[in-house]
């Protein structure tokens, strides 16, 4: 029986590192794939996915259970995230990483495609392409679209748990999602034409 994330947290802030690893082996592919939906850059994604457990850590005392660990976590992830991306803004040196759109299997990486874009790749752009496409046109989003998408396609979550985890309405979650699908359909429309008619 797996042993639930109350009963690992307690564990941990009684300083058993142990139980803090189990956490982090639970979790780390679910923040890798926030982190990543965000900067849409691998390196960056998982210095962010460091640089959240390294807080949760420091934080864990602070954590009360009054939500679930994994809400807390999210929460987390996502501000170090945006504050590596309005630090990013700030200094103008982001360098956005030519090889994303390699063969590795990314977490992830195609849960945007090609049943969420109705995309051949094949016979849109090829595989490569498309993906470094795609990582444009998710920057040109704005962070709240970004994270809708991300917590929609990428984690899979439902509309509930999207409304529970951002603390907004269903129908909140349901106007952002619309709008964010129909951005990055206007982003990509360029590139892939009728490919997308699907993505609404």
């Amino acid at each position: 029986m797996e042993v639930s994330d109350q009963d690992l947290v307690e564990r941990a802030q009684s300083g058993d590192r142990d139980a803090f690893r189990q956490l982090v082996e639970r979790y780390q592919k679910k923040v890798f794939s926030i982190c990543y939906g965000m900067v849409r850059h691998e390196d960056d994604a998982m210095d962010l996915v460091q640089e959240t457990f390294v807080k949760v850590y420091r934080n864990l005392e602070r954590f009360e259970g009054s939500s679930s660990f994994y809400t807390w976590l999210y929460r987390i992830a996502k501000n170090v995230t945006i504050d590596h991306i309005r630090r990013a803004k700030r200094t103008k040196t982001v360098d956005y990483d030519d090889a994303i759109g390699r063969d590795d299997d990314v977490e992830g990486d195609d849960m945007l495609l090609p049943s969420r874009l109705g995309i051949n790749p094949a016979r849109a752009l090829g595989r490569r392409e498309l993906l470094e496409k795609m990582n444009d046109a998710m920057r040109t989003l704005s962070e709240a679209h970004r994270e809708i998408l991300v917590l929609r396609e990428i984690q899979g979550l439902a509309y509930q748990e999207i409304a529970d985890q951002l603390e907004i309405s269903i129908g909140t979650v349901m106007s952002r999602l619309h709008h964010a699908r129909k951005n990055m359909q206007n982003a990509l429309a360029e590139y892939v034409g009728e490919d997308l008619r699907a993505f609404r």
